[in-house]
């Protein structure tokens, strides 16, 4: 049985079992990082591991299982591995949802801001 709210069907089971398989890759801090570096464009596996601060081994492992998912791509450059995000969907929902929170961050900092420089 599917529900139509608001003019959209309810997705099939397979539809939300990949969007579950995705967000849940996702739900990890390392590759939201290296999705979120991927989403400003592509970049090699070394100056990946730089930008997020992490190991060589563990960025690599992280861009495997990213790759694997679909979630991004990679292509040869001579000796270099190129990563990059070819859904702007994708793209798309890491931004907003970063961004979003980065707002709500600064938001919910701001009273505390001004309290501090009340000098009171």
């Amino acid at each position: 049985m599917t529900g139509n709210v608001g003019g959209f069907e309810d997705p099939s089971a397979e539809v939300l079992a990949e969007a579950a398989a995705a967000f849940g890759l996702l739900a990890s801090s390392a590759r939201l990082h290296l999705m979120w570096a991927l989403s400003q464009g592509e970049c090699d596996v070394t100056h990946l591991a730089e930008r997020v601060g992490g190991a060589l081994p563990a960025v690599s492992q992280h861009l495997a299982k990213l790759k694997l998912a679909g979630l991004v791509r990679s292509r040869r450059e001579g000796r270099r591995q190129v990563y990059y995000v070819d859904d702007p969907d994708i793209v798309t929902v890491v931004r907003v949802m970063v961004g979003q929170l980065t707002a709500r961050s600064h938001h919910a900092l701001a009273p505390v801001r001004e309290l501090r420089g009340t000098g009171g």
